[in-house]
């Protein structure tokens, strides 16, 4: 018989949005706080992003709404790491998770107007509205969704002590024009635009709390000074390996082993007891992620 405290709980495709801008020439990222009410990453800040919908999937649905074919979405997105159908999910997801938590859409059409645009984002703001809005909108107002504004970044899988497990795709995409990030009041409470290098900074003084993955990815972030580096890079960047921690439970708070950590693949426990004196700042190379009364921060070794 299994044991049911013992087993992770299942994996859920997911796909998460870095949306990036150019202000007084410094890179910025946009971040999102979840509820407090959430049951994962509750009260931190994250990218824009949730788990990929039934609704997500079908070639013969969404072919005449994407502005690519199904040979360059499994070439570009999926980059023969997964299937195109697994492509076309994950990226219809992006797209979607954007509108409905950042009120951007990034997508265009034929003879629409910023009115049209504006439009949708006030309506995703609607309470209640069906799993199937979306793909509905879509077809009825026919969009074109942007596939090809889509930039691959990186493969996440959640630790398996964690309460919920995502497989998630981390998609980058350079900010619209003319929209404004406005979020839920739902799901995400308040958003923020910054530039990596002051997002850690305030994360570490608890004032923008992150998420693990957004102290990784913001710190990843850190080298690329301008826009059109970042550009360059998602020219060429692959999804990488999958980043797969471990979650290490402690008494003075649990730890994430990131994949590069000499001691992820063993089964054994941290000592935390000093982890105080560790923290690391801003640009520090780092593998473990200590949790100090519920702000995730970088320790060293």
């Amino acid at each position: 018989m299994t044991d049911k405290k013992n087993t992770s709980p299942p994996l859920r495709e997911a796909s998460t949005v870095i949306l990036v801008r150019e202000k007084n020439k410094a890179l910025e990222i946009y971040l999102l706080r979840r509820s407090t009410k959430s049951g994962f990453m509750g009260g931190l800040y994250v990218f824009p992003g949730g788990v990929v919908d039934p609704e997500d999937l079908g070639f013969d649905h969404w072919a005449p709404h994407i502005d690519m074919l199904p040979d360059q979405i499994g070439k570009q997105l999926g980059a023969n790491t997964f299937s195109t159908e697994d492509a076309l999910g994950f990226s219809i997801a992006a797209i979607r998770e954007t509108l409905e938590e950042a009120g951007v859409f990034i997508a265009s059409g034929k003879g629409k107007t910023q009115k049209d645009i504006d439009d949708i984002c006030t309506y995703r703001l609607n309470r209640n509205l069906p799993k199937s809005w979306f793909r509905t909108k879509m077809r009825s107002q026919n969009w074109t969704l942007s596939f090809s504004s889509l930039g691959r970044w990186s493969h996440w899988i959640t630790p398996k002590l964690m309460k919920k497990r995502f497989d998630t795709r981390f998609f980058l995409v350079f900010m619209p024009e003319n929209q404004t990030c406005v979020p839920d009041n739902m799901e995400t409470k308040h958003g923020i635009w910054l530039t990596p290098q002051n997002a850690l900074e305030q994360n570490l003084e608890a004032k923008i709390p992150l998420s693990p993955p957004a102290v990784v990815t913001l710190t990843q972030l850190l080298k690329f000074n301008h826009l059109n580096d970042l550009k360059r890079e998602t020219q060429t960047r692959s999804w990488g390996d999958p980043i797969s921690p471990r979650l290490v439970p402690s008494s003075n708070g649990p730890v994430i082993l990131e994949p590069w950590d000499s001691m992820c693949d063993k089964d054994c426990d941290i000592d935390t007891s000093d982890f105080s004196k560790k923290v690391l700042p801003p640009g520090s190379q780092f593998s473990r992620i200590w949790c100090d009364k519920g702000v995730w921060k970088p320790v060293g070794v």
